[in-house]
C-alpha cells in the first residue's frame, strides 16, 4: 500500500503504434515477407461506463512493466498495447491483479475524484491493459492483407555482396505479370483477404518502370472491379530515381523503398556497382529527388559485420531528414557465403545497435519505432509467426512461377496458372517451414516469444538445419529488445509533454 496519496493517473499510449514502414516488410536484397497479425479485438458490445460497475475488470495476462525512471514505467505484454504509465496509474493497474469490480477500486490512495477515476480506469481498458474478467485472449493468426512479390527483372545495375540474386537478364513479360495478378486476386478472394499488397521488385525493379506502370494500372481496375484494397510499393536500390519517375508513382500512389546500408564507404563496401564504384553518392541524389518532389520514401538498412560501425552517423542522417527507416539483420545465402566479414558479430554488432540507440534517443521523432528497430522483430504487435512465408505470401519469379520465399526463388511450388496457388503454398511440406513461435525450442518459455517469434526461419534452418528451433540472433535481439522499449517509452513521455504544454 502506497504511504501517500499520488498524482492523477497518466496512461500514454502511441496512436501509431502498429506503423510498420515499408522498409520493414519490403527488403531489397534481403529476406522479409511480413503481414503481422492483428491483435485481437477485445469485444465490441462491452462499454465501459458508470452504468456497468457489476461486471469485474481484470489486468490482462503476461503484462510486464519496466521502470523508466522515478516516474515512469513501461507496460507491455502478450494481449495489450505498448503503454507509459505514472506510479498512480500503475497503483491503479494493479488494484486489477484480481477481478475488481469499477465501484470496489479504493480512492484514498488517489489524490483524484470518481469521475477522474473512471477517466482513468477507461483509459487502462481502451489500452487493453484491463479487461472483463474470463474475457478469452488469443492472437489472430489471420492477417487482413494477401502480399505478393512480384520479380519483374533479374536484371540490377549494382552487385551488392549480401545480394541473393545471380544477375542475369531476365524480365518479366505484360502478360505473366498480368497472370501474376489475376492469380493474386483470385487467391484473395477465395481465402476472403480485404487487402492486396502487391511488391515490385528484382533487381533493380526501375529498370521496368514502363513494365510497373502497366501492371500496376491494371492491378487498381482489378481492385476496383473485385472491391478489395490494393497497396503497392517498389523496392529500389535507389541510383536510379528521376522526377519523372516519382511523378509516376505519385500518380498511382505507390510506396517507395530505397535501400541505405550507411553513409559514404559505410554503404560503398556492401552495395557497389559491377565495376566496384560505390554507389552511395546516386543513392543520395535519387533519395534527395524523392524528397524535393514530395514523395517520402522508407529507407531499408541491411546491418552487418561491415558497417555495423557505422550506424549511428546513418541513424542520425536519417532523422535529420525525418526518413521513416528499418534496421534488418544481414542474412546469408549461397552467393554471400564467402564473404566471412559480413556475419554478424554479437558484440560488435550489438555495439553498434546500441550506439545507433543513443542517437535516438536524442532526436525522438513523432512517430513508434517498434515495428522497426530490430530486424524481424515487431514490438508494437504481437503475433506468432515471423513472416508471412507459407500463410499470406506469394512470390512470383520473371516466368510466373510461384516460390514460398524471394529468397528461394529457384524453388517454386505453384504457377500463376493454378486456380488458387495460395493454397498449394500454404499445403507445401517440402520446403521453407514458418512454423509458430509455439513450436520453436528456446522459445516457448521465453517472454518475447510473440514479439521475436525465433527469427527468420531461413536463416535459422541455414545456421541449425531446423526451423523448430530459436533464431541463432537470440542473443543478440534479447540485448536489443529492452533498449528499443525504453526508446518508446522516452518517445511517448516527450510527445506527451508538448501536448499537455
Amino acid at each position: 500500500m502506497l504511504s501517500k496519496k499520488i498524482d492523477q493517473p497518466q496512461i500514454l499510449v502511441s496512436l501509431n503504434s502498429t506503423y510498420v514502414p515499408t522498409g520493414q516488410c519490403d527488403c531489397d536484397g534481403g529476406d522479409c515477407a511480413c503481414d503481422l497479425s492483428p491483435l485481437a479485438e477485445l469485444s465490441s458490445d462491452i462499454r465501459l461506463s458508470l452504468g456497468i460497475l457489476d461486471t469485474e475488470f481484470v489486468k490482462v495476462p503476461n503484462s510486464q512493466i519496466m521502470n523508466l525512471d522515478d516516474t515512469y514505467s513501461i507496460c507491455y505484454g502478450t494481449h495489450h498495447k505498448v503503454a507509459v504509465l505514472n506510479q498512480s496509474a500503475t497503483y491503479l493497474l494493479n488494484q486489477f491483479t484480481n477481478p475488481q469490480k469499477l465501484d470496489d477500486i479504493a480512492l484514498e490512495n488517489l489524490s483524484i475524484d470518481s469521475a477522474d477515476l473512471q477517466t482513468a480506469i477507461k483509459e487502462l481498458y481502451q489500452a487493453r491493459l484491463i479487461a472483463p474478467n474470463n474475457y478469452s485472449f488469443n492472437l489472430n493468426e489471420i492477417p487482413e492483407t494477401l502480399t505478393a512479390w512480384l520479380h519483374i527483372t533479374d536484371r540490377c545495375n549494382l552487385r551488392c555482396d549480401y545480394c541473393y540474386l545471380p544477375h542475369v537478364a531476365n524480365d518479366m513479360s505484360m502478360d505473366i505479370g498480368k497472370a501474376a495478378i489475376e492469380a493474386t486476386f483470385r487467391s484473395a478472394i477465395l481465402n476472403n483477404y480485404r487487402r492486396v499488397k502487391l511488391k515490385y521488385a528484382g533487381g533493380e525493379a526501375l529498370l521496368c518502370s514502363p513494365l510497373i506502370r502497366d501492371l500496376h494500372l491494371y492491378a487498381q481496375s482489378l481492385s476496383k472491379e473485385t472491391d478489395i484494397i490494393l497497396d503497392g510499393v517498389v523496392l529500389s536500390n535507389g541510383t536510379l530515381i528521376t522526377s519523372e519517375m516519382v511523378e509516376m508513382l505519385q500518380t498511382l500512389n505507390l510506396r517507395l523503398m530505397i535501400s541505405l546500408d550507411g553513409l559514404s564507404d559505410f554503404h560503398n563496401i556492401q552495395r557497389s556497382y559491377a565495376g566496384g564504384k560505390g554507389s552511395f553518392p546516386d543513392v543520395e541524389r535519387g533519395i534527395k529527388i524523392a524528397l524535393q518532389n514530395g514523395l517520402i520514401p522508407d529507407i531499408s538498412i541491411t546491418v552487418s559485420g561491415r558497417n555495423a560501425e557505422g550506424l549511428p552517423a546513418l541513424i542520425e542522417w536519417i532523422l535529420e531528414n525525418n526518413l521513416p527507416f528499418s534496421l534488418n539483420f544481414y542474412r546469408e545465402n549461397e552467393l554471400s557465403a564467402s564473404y566471412e566479414d559480413l556475419q554478424l558479430e554479437e558484440s560488435r554488432l550489438i555495439q553498434g545497435m546500441l550506439a545507433a540507440f543513443k542517437v535516438i534517443e536524442f532526436k525522438l521523432p513523432n512517430r513508434s519505432l517498434l515495428g522497426s528497430l530490430i530486424d524481424r522483430a515487431n514490438l508494437s504487435s504481437p503475433h506468432k509467426r515471423t513472416c508471412g512465408v507459407g500463410q499470406s505470401y506469394l512470390v512470383f519469379d520473371y516466368k510466373g512461377q510461384i516460390a514460398k520465399c524471394q529468397m528461394q526463388l529457384h524453388k517454386t511450388v505453384s504457377s500463376s496458372a493454378t486456380e488458387d496457388p495460395l493454397s498449394v503454398v500454404r499445403q507445401d511440406k517440402a520446403g521453407i517451414q514458418n512454423l509458430s513461435v509455439e513450436e520453436k525450442e528456446g522459445c516457448r518459455t521465453c517472454e518475447w516469444k510473440y514479439w521475436c517469434t525465433g527469427g527468420c526461419p531461413l536463416a535459422t534452418f541455414k545456421a541449425t538445419g531446423r526451423y523448430d528451433i530459436q533464431s541463432p540472433n537470440c542473443n543478440i535481439y534479447k540485448a536489443l529488445y529492452p533498449e528499443a522499449l525504453r526508446l518508446e517509452g522516452l518517445r511517448l513521455i516527450k510527445y506527451s509533454s508538448i501536448r499537455l504544454g
